[in-house]
């Protein structure tokens, strides 16, 4: 059968980011440039499917084909090291030291940045002909989502702030949920089957993806949209990735690792008594 059962699952869960910590800086680099890249061209994808068709749902059933293309490719997301990566520590797995989890989590942030930041100055210059004319439609689209997710939080202080964080919360535990259940299943179609219905959760409710958002606001920056780098730092990208990671360990990994990698026994065990010698006399022959 191709179903992975869930102990099975939070031991390859741990394994999983132990490998991720003992990459070379090379290929996790590659890795993560090529995944944000990809993530940031189906975000492209999916706004120009909404603003085409007017329909957020169409492009929300159609974002998961890059997340998909990407995790069976390899490619990793700061948001599914964020999940996988630290259980290998908690696990005593011999090598894996805080300090190699930071390492793996930076450099996969630098690579994530770097994809989305080269896809978003391509998708700038696709949608304004090389910034001889004015953004398309959904040019100009793209800059208003990234006013309404920075000054509009703004806007509201410091309930605004939690909004974000939770947001980044909910997000990640839809997102590492998808990149978790793809190893439910040994066969492509389970694995995309899987991972498309938590994806689709997450891109139709606005919930925020640090990864996502490094396309977004830097095109949106570049595209004319009226916020600044700061509003985007300070009033989406840092709380979402802290959102992101609170999301992914605590509500995925953690809950996966406490229930089946470290689950204790489910009743007492009463043992059962010992048969008579034959040797004892209450024994009828």
């Amino acid at each position: 059968m191709s179903y992975v059962s869930p102990p099975e699952l939070a031991k390859k869960m741990i394994d999983a980011g132990e490998s991720k910590v003992f990459m070379s800086t090379r290929d996790t680099l590659i890795r993560a440039f090529m995944a944000g890249a990809i993530l940031a061209l189906a975000a492209a994808f999916a706004v120009t499917v909404t603003v085409q068709t007017g329909q957020a749902i169409v492009g929300a059933l159609l974002f998961p084909v890059g997340f998909c293309m990407l995790y069976l490719l390899g490619f990793d997301l700061l948001t599914g090291v964020f999940t996988l990566v630290p259980l290998a520590l908690i696990d005593k797995r011999p090598g894996v030291k805080p300090k190699s989890v930071l390492r793996n989590w930076g450099l996969v942030f630098v690579g994530n940045f770097a994809g989305a930041l080269t896809v978003a100055l391509m998708m700038a210059v696709t949608f304004t002909y090389a910034f001889s004319v004015d953004p398309n439609e959904v040019g100009r689209q793209i800059g208003h989502i990234g006013e309404g997710r920075t000054i509009g939080y703004a806007d509201h202080g410091a309930a605004g702030m939690l909004t974000l964080f939770i947001r980044g919360v909910l997000c990640n535990w839809m997102v590492s949920t998808g990149v978790v259940a793809a190893l439910l299943s040994t066969s492509v179609s389970g694995k995309v089957i899987a991972m498309w219905m938590p994806i689709l959760v997450f891109f139709y409710m606005g919930f925020e993806h640090s990864v996502v958002n490094m396309f977004l606001f830097p095109s949106g920056l570049m595209l004319g949209g009226d916020f600044s780098v700061w509003d985007y730092l300070a009033w989406n990208e840092i709380p979402t990735v802290l959102g992101n990671l609170v999301g992914g360990l605590a509500f995925v990994g953690l809950t996966m690792y406490a229930t089946h990698a470290r689950t204790g026994p489910s009743r007492a065990v009463t043992p059962e008594p010992a048969a008579p010698a034959e040797s004892d006399p209450m024994v009828k022959v």
